[in-house]
């Protein structure tokens, strides 16, 4: 079982069991109408283009989409979390001087999807190094998360694991449970996926990574987000969104500093 906490909790506690484990759970930070809200700005982007990147590894009864900042006002809160970004600190900043958005994702698994692939987030970026934390995860449940309806699976302790070590049957392979308006919390180095849905119907959840400040983000959000929509958006999340330097990296005249 991966260790849930509740709402309000101190940060050792938390901080401990994402070292021990690799992932973590906060139950009901936010509430079922705030969720409701979420999914409702998601729900025409789900329906049109939720299925344009189907595939095997992303699933064929999933649907996924991007531009997040754009399109849900209401997520934007849960970007900049407190408990969110004081994790991010605690695992990011040891090797960066800033960090920023590597993805934001809108994911809802449908009845009859089968088992994700066990992954590292992290692996998305060509070069690892051994023992360096790229990203933090930050998966939000907008729906209660069962066993049935694909609670993301999750191995415990992977995180230290050497880079080359893939999972096997052997291994101790745990869901997230959780009520809606949970959070999970994993680090860039844990294998995971989503879980299959068994269930009636679909599951939701909104997924922010963050990244360290000196890599490319996997979600290019200076041009899936329309500059007049960065424009309007308050300078804390601009400065997520990347839009400052990270040393002499990604200058600018007038560029924000680290």
């Amino acid at each position: 079982m991966l260790q849930t906490l509740p709402a309000g909790t101190s940060l050792e506690p938390l901080f401990a069991a994402l070292e021990r484990d690799g992932a973590v759970i906060v139950e009901r930070l936010i509430d079922a109408v705030h969720c409701r809200r979420i999914a409702g700005e998601f729900r025409p982007w789900l329906d049109r283009e939720g299925l344009d990147s189907a595939g095997e590894f992303n699933g064929f009864k999933t649907l996924r989409i991007s531009q997040v900042i754009a399109r849900s006002p209401a997520a934007l809160p849960l970007l900049e979390h407190p408990l969110v970004l004081a994790t991010a600190d605690r695992f990011l900043l040891k090797n960066c001087l800033n960090y920023q958005f590597g993805s934001l994702t809108g994911i809802e698994i449908l009845p009859g999807e089968g088992n994700q692939r066990l992954h590292r987030d992290q692996n998305c970026y060509w070069k690892r190094f051994e023992g360096l934390e790229m990203q933090v995860s930050a998966l939000w449940a907008l729906d209660d998360f069962t066993l049935e309806n694909g609670a993301t699976r999750v191995v415990p302790g992977s995180h230290r694991w050497p880079l080359d070590r893939l999972p096997t049957a052997d291994d101790l392979v745990v869901q997230a449970t959780m009520p809606v308006g949970s959070l999970l919390l994993y680090l860039g180095s844990t294998f995971h996926g989503g879980g299959a849905n068994r269930s009636n119907a679909a599951r939701l959840a909104l997924i922010n990574t963050y990244a360290l400040g000196w890599l490319r983000q996997e979600e290019n959000m200076y041009l899936s987000i329309p500059r007049e929509a960065a424009d309007a958006l308050p300078e804390s999340i601009r400065l997520l969104m990347g839009y400052r330097r990270h040393g002499l990296v990604g200058w600018y005249p007038g560029a924000p500093e680290n």
